[in-house]
């Protein structure tokens, strides 16, 4: 069966793609900052009936842990699917530019911008090997000015554009950039400190489109998931 290395597979997005692709019988590698609650997710996927699991703690940021996660899913046969999933917004509420302190600004790239990268060239030559598929999860924010996200919004444009070109690369994977669109998630919650967000989509709404660049052979490129015709999660 298929492997997947999903990031930040604790809450959110990346706990209901993967828990989507265990029922589909998967095997999956999943980190999280927080042991105990991946330890939880990763007991509900084997439930599911992924055929292995692999829940590696730790932060995408740390090099270390980077090392690790390519070494475990090297060990299951190596990757068909890198999600880089795992976002900061950092400081929150959101300071405007010019109130950003630079280092918290760089702690944001280095989370939403450099460890795909770094993720993704330690796991591209095994996708390179089985044809496999690299979905970086971006937002709304990386093509629209709203104020106050300046750090976040401009990290996930680089991770557009830097999505595009190693599709223009690597013509022989298929390279996703998808913005999922407003959903209920701590993340959102901490975008908005105190306001209710419960008009917003929850995530397992999202992940029939996402299934879309996951098992279809759309062309690389940049999505917006409500733009896809969902496949029956």
């Amino acid at each position: 069966m298929p492997t997947a290395l999903i990031t930040g597979a604790s809450q959110g997005l990346g706990k209901a793609l993967a828990l989507a692709l265990a029922e589909r019988g998967w095997s999956l590698v999943i980190d999280a900052r927080r042991p105990d609650p991946l330890t939880a997710v990763a007991d509900r996927l084997v439930a599911a009936g992924a055929a292995a699991v692999r829940p590696v703690p730790g932060d995408v940021a740390d090099a270390g842990h980077r090392a690790v996660l390519a070494t475990v899913a090297a060990d299951l046969g190596g990757l068909d699917l890198l999600v880089n999933n795992a976002s900061t917004l950092g400081a929150s509420p959101q300071p405007a530019v010019a109130d950003w302190v630079v280092d918290g600004f760089r702690w944001v790239y280095d989370v939403n911008v450099l460890a795909p990268l770094a993720l993704t060239q330690l796991t591209l030559p095994g996708l390179r090997t089985r044809g496999g598929r690299i979905v970086n999860v971006s937002s709304d924010a990386a093509v629209e000015a709203y104020e106050g996200w300046g750090a976040y919004g401009s990290s996930k444009a680089a991770l557009d554009q830097l999505t595009a070109i190693l599709a223009a690369e690597e013509p022989k994977l298929r390279v996703y950039a998808v913005d999922p669109g407003d959903m209920r998630t701590q993340l959102h919650q901490d975008a908005f400190p105190g306001e209710d967000i419960s008009d917003r989509a929850e995530p397992e709404s999202v992940v029939p489109a996402l299934l879309r660049l996951v098992e279809d052979d759309l062309p690389s490129g940049r999505y917006r998931a409500s733009e896809l015709t969902p496949v029956a999660a």
